[in-house]
């Protein structure tokens, strides 16, 4: 039994990486191409982009290790069953059930690769290429309406609300153009704080320069509302939105681990913000190293195909199909769930357990009437 998986394993393996540094060189040309676009524009160099292009391919492999675990393991088990070394193996012994938990055994290592490359991986990468795309175009600009954040905070005088809109952030992680509006429970605003720059500190401290401070004084039937106006060379504020918060706020989701996509979701759902896309991102990450025990479930039915039907070459082309519709359907799937206000766990999982249950259900029928 050893000897067997030794050569299941080996040869998917070596397909396997095969096929995703193919697409990964495929895909490092695409992007570098699309970045000599650049070249020469705000002092960015070709060591530059060759750089930048680099720094992607972690994501990229991330999303296409389900795809590769796919292809290499159908031109694997393709090959062995025009050999007839798959049938020899039949033949000595290797069930159904065996040749399935051997290959199961495989996905759950390919499973752990994708779940390290991305949640530690991928990230990492991810947040060196934004800081590189601040650093060549001098910030990260958020549109005219800009970034926008909410907390609320228990106070002697009841509950305040914060809204936080943010300009722009800089390339050391400072932030500009930040605006702080203050509510009372009743949606009064109690103060308005404009600030030039924000740095915030670990300990969720809001070091603001160049700050003005408005605070409204509460009218009554006899005097209108007042409003006083504070000028700040430098001035604190104590805030809940920590620095990650921030950071996932401002930055794509994919530089977001599975951890902290859960923390900011707690987040959201704190504040009674809208969070169904980011839980749906959530369940996604969670599921998607599962992905690659689906895929070799979905290429052991190849084995069992004689090779008159079909040469392998057939037969890969049949798994790149099969990759690029669980790739479209998982992506659908995404938005759909989002639009109709699914719950976010089984739009995640709905794709993996359909092309699960189409892989046993091929198995099952090769078997018994192959």
């Amino acid at each position: 039994m050893r000897t067997v998986r030794r050569l299941f394993y080996v040869d998917i393996v070596s397909s396997v990486a095969f096929v995703a540094l193919a697409f990964l060189s495929l895909f490092f040309f695409i992007d570098f191409v699309d970045e000599l676009s650049d070249v020469g524009e705000r002092g960015r160099s070709l060591i530059n982009a060759m750089l930048h292009v680099a720094l992607q391919m972690p994501g990229h492999l991330y999303e296409l290790l389900p795809i590769a675990v796919l292809i290499g393991s159908i031109f694997a088990l393709s090959r062995m069953a025009q050999s007839s070394e798959f049938t020899i193996l039949r033949t000595g012994g290797l069930g159904p059930a065996r040749a399935l938990s051997l290959l199961a055994g495989l996905g759950l290592l390919f499973g752990v690769l994708t779940f390290l490359v991305g949640d530690f991986v991928a990230p990492f990468s991810e947040r060196e290429t934004t800081k590189l795309s601040a650093q060549q175009a001098g910030g990260i600009s958020f549109g005219r309406s800009g970034a926008w954040l909410k907390s609320r905070e228990t106070t002697p005088q009841g509950e305040h609300n914060y809204s936080v809109s943010i300009g722009s952030a800089g390339p050391d992680g400072a932030l500009a153009s930040v605006r702080i509006f203050e509510h009372d429970d009743n949606g009064q605003l109690l103060s308005r704080t404009s600030a030039a720059t924000a740095q915030v500190g670990k300990d969720a401290v809001w070091h603001l320069r160049d700050a003005q401070l408005t605070r409204w004084s509460a009218g009554d039937a006899t005097h209108a509302p007042a409003a006083t106006t504070e000028r700040h060379a430098t001035l604190d504020w104590a805030s809940t939105l920590t620095a990650e918060v921030v950071a996932a706020a401002v930055l794509p989701v994919s530089n977001m681990s599975t951890v902290e996509l859960f923390r900011y979701i707690g987040h959201l759902s704190e504040n009674e913000q809208a969070a169904q896309s980011y839980q749906i991102q959530f369940w996604k990450r969670a599921f998607y190293p599962f992905a690659c025990l689906v895929m070799v479930a979905l290429a052991l039915p190849f084995a069992y195909l004689h090779a008159r039907a079909g040469g392998v070459s057939l037969k890969v082309f049949g798994g790149i199909l099969l990759g690029i519709s669980f790739v479209l359907l998982n992506n659908v799937a995404g938005h759909v769930g989002l639009l109709r206000n699914w719950t976010p766990w089984i739009v995640a999982a709905a794709p993996s357990a359909l092309y699960l249950l189409l892989s046993l259900a091929a198995f099952s029928w090769l078997v018994r009437y192959r």
